[in-house]
């Protein structure tokens, strides 16, 4: 039996219906697929197949894009989130979770969602989809962030904080297991034996010293050369502004950065439309596109569904390994 990549819908205000049907008609014969959502949010052209349950997915890939329904409260239209969607939100990523840990699917690939809507709509609890993921894995998973393409892996060690946060959640502690499980499953779902990983400093020029700040020289340093010599290939801490031109990133296969936008920045200047969305350290293989909402194109027919398609690719490809 062949399993297929269920994608949860997300908001349905944004582009995310759009960008899954789209990615439905470039891989209908490549990636066996099931959106788990409400059809009604689908483009009204799209081709629907219902079906009860993920093992039927496949053999209705030929017909249209299966669907296991969903039903949602709200009425949402194209840019204008509806609050009363804000749970069904949530539990369809939930559902997305328990299909793949009961077996029943090979990998979730998550639409976009919107994190004030979820919050205003449902006193949604976590800063996104990947510490939510995290809670819905249990057994203390920690969950890690990666932006995956071919011309460059990053993965924030904080995430979705203020950066006025980040020096004081960014703990000895936290950067090694960042560490850690970006080796691991570098070689356990990207299949590279020996893992090459760039460590960026937090501040510029690596702190120089000391002289543009001290995490560098009082903790960070010492960190990278105990786990280089517990046998990981690490370099670094690097100073971020020099780590990402092309001569740099040939010598390395991630980089692991201090916080978010140190990271995001350079891979959507990049790879803007090709970019995934990873989550490593949970048991279940998960992506997602590497865009936002887009409330300002939803309903226009105009989204670009690239960043969906790699995304459905690669989290069928993650899940084979």
């Amino acid at each position: 039996m062949t399993l297929p990549v269920v994608i949860s819908c997300g908001e349905p205000a944004g582009i995310g219906p759009e960008v899954a049907a789209k990615a439905y008609q470039v891989l209908r014969s490549a990636v066996p697929m099931a959106y788990v959502g409400d059809p009604r949010h689908l483009p009204a052209d799209t081709p629907v197949v219902g079906i009860d349950h993920p093992s039927q997915a496949a053999g209705a890939m030929a017909q249209g894009l299966p669907v296991l329904t969903h039903g949602f409260a709200g009425h949402s239209t194209p840019g204008h989130p509806d609050p009363k969607d804000a749970q069904g939100v949530i539990d369809v990523i939930a559902a997305c979770v328990d299909w793949v840990t009961q077996g029943h699917a090979s990998a979730i690939c998550t639409a976009p969602i919107h994190k004030k809507a979820l919050q205003d709509g449902a006193q949604f609890a976590y800063p996104g989809h990947t510490e939510y993921l995290e809670a819905l894995a249990g057994n203390g998973a920690h969950a890690v962030m990666m932006l995956a393409s071919d011309a460059l892996r990053v993965v924030p060690t904080t995430i979705h904080i203020p950066l006025a946060d980040v020096p004081a959640a960014l703990t000895p502690a936290l950067l090694r297991d960042t560490i850690a499980i970006t080796h691991r499953d570098l070689q356990r779902q990207f299949q590279i034996k020996a893992p090459r990983l760039a460590i960026a400093g937090l501040n510029p020029h690596a702190g120089e010293g000391g002289k543009m700040g001290r995490q560098e020289v009082d903790w960070i340093a010492d960190l990278v050369r105990d786990m280089v010599a517990e046998g990981y290939d690490l370099t670094g801490p690097l100073p971020a502004d020099t780590m990402f031109h092309a001569a740099a990133r040939a010598k390395y296969d991630a980089a692991i950065c201090m916080y978010h936008d140190q990271a995001l920045i350079p891979i959507k200047t990049l790879a803007f439309d090709k970019g995934v969305n990873v989550t490593l350290g949970l048991p279940f293989v998960r992506t997602s596109p590497d865009h936002g909402t887009a409330f300002d194109i939803a309903g226009k027919g105009i989204a670009d569904e690239t960043s969906m398609v790699e995304a459905l690719k690669l989290a069928q490809k993650m899940s084979k390994t």
